[in-house]
């Protein structure tokens, strides 16, 4: 009963004040990729309040990021993303140092591959995308199974949308893969997008990203602010706002 009143109050607030996969600072769904890009010449600046259950076990507490978005083509998008870390959980405390002291920072690329349609109608447009792929340390690695690379993930995305009447639905479906031991990304991940007519800023999304299921919702305020909420494993919250720039 609880967790149906949860999952109806997060739709109410949709609608009210709530387009996509922020929660890592690029496009896509929720925590899975999607070959959807953003406008070209398109910025944004946004962070989010990030549960636990969805990061790597190296945050075994909430944590908070922040991430600086800039989409320079309308094929390419790259991110700058930073993850906050507690002293405690760094060996810091005896030190004096408390609380968010630190960060973990990392890059993210996305490459549109093809454009959704683009040599006959019901092609999907594909992306080839990485985030956090290279560390220094240890002399420096791609693709690292310990140590800082905690968000390491290569995927190639597919996404396609229909139109249902008057209601627009997108499929999308992606495969990842990382080495990290602790927080493995492997194998196919997919979702379902849905932007009802009645109110078409509006977004829900339900997910699974290769490891969990996930359900949540996005809204683009004023064309410019956007929000965005879901429960991992429909239960757990995670939620973030974000601000567009068009430069274009």
């Amino acid at each position: 009963m609880i967790k149906k009143i949860v999952i109806t109050s997060l739709f109410l607030c949709c609608t009210i004040v709530l387009s996509a996969q922020l929660t890592y600072g690029t496009t896509g769904l929720l925590h899975a990729p999607s070959a959807e890009m953003q406008r070209d010449k398109t910025v944004m600046l946004g962070g989010n309040f990030m549960n636990k259950e969805i990061t790597p076990p190296t945050w075994y507490y909430h944590t908070y990021n922040y991430y600086l978005n800039v989409t320079f083509f309308p094929w390419l998008e790259v991110a700058y993303t930073c993850t906050l870390f507690k002293a405690e959980a760094l060996g810091l405390k005896p030190y004096g140092y408390s609380g968010f002291t630190n960060q973990d920072r990392y890059f993210s690329v996305r490459l549109r591959a093809l454009k959704e349609g683009q040599f006959w109608k019901y092609m999907p447009a594909v992306v080839l995308g990485t985030s956090d792929p290279f560390t220094s340390s240890g002399g420096g690695e791609i693709g690292s199974t310990n140590g800082n690379g905690y968000y390491s993930r290569f995927y190639i995305a597919a996404t396609k949308h229909f139109t249902i009447g008057t209601e627009e639905v997108g499929i999308h479906l992606s495969y990842l893969y990382n080495k990290r031991k602790e927080y493995k990304l492997n194998g196919v991940a997919a979702g379902i997008s849905y932007n009802p007519t009645f109110a078409p800023d509006l977004r829900v999304i339900a997910e699974y990203d290769s490891k969990d299921f996930a359900l949540g919702a996005t809204y683009l305020l004023f064309n410019h602010l956007h929000m965005q909420v879901e429960l991992q494993r429909m239960k757990y919250f995670t939620g973030g706002l974000a601000y567009k720039i068009y430069l274009k």
